[in-house]
């Protein structure tokens, strides 16, 4: 799912797409960013590992956060609200 250079890396969006296609076992071209990815077979453990692999680049993403709103689109304006420090 990640390199051990995940750390330097700041997490992208292609990224995140990536590490949730491959927890799935799918294309990362068939998830849509408003799929709601709980309907695709996202379990709590996977988003538990998720946030802890995502979290490496220096994030603090929530487990609960991550789980109230189950969508790439969701998950990614976390991330740039972290990036961009508000």
């Amino acid at each position: 799912m990640t390199t051990e250079h995940s750390q330097s890396r700041p997490l992208t969006l292609e990224r995140m797409r990536l590490d949730i296609a491959a927890i799935l076992g799918e294309s990362p071209d068939q998830l849509e960013n408003d799929d709601n990815l709980l309907d695709w077979g996202l379990d709590s453990m996977r988003i538990f590992n998720l946030s802890v692999e995502w979290n490496k680049t220096g994030l603090e993403l929530r487990f609960a956060d991550l789980a109230e709103t189950p969508t790439l689109d969701g998950w990614w304006q976390q991330v740039q609200r972290q990036q961009s420090g508000v």
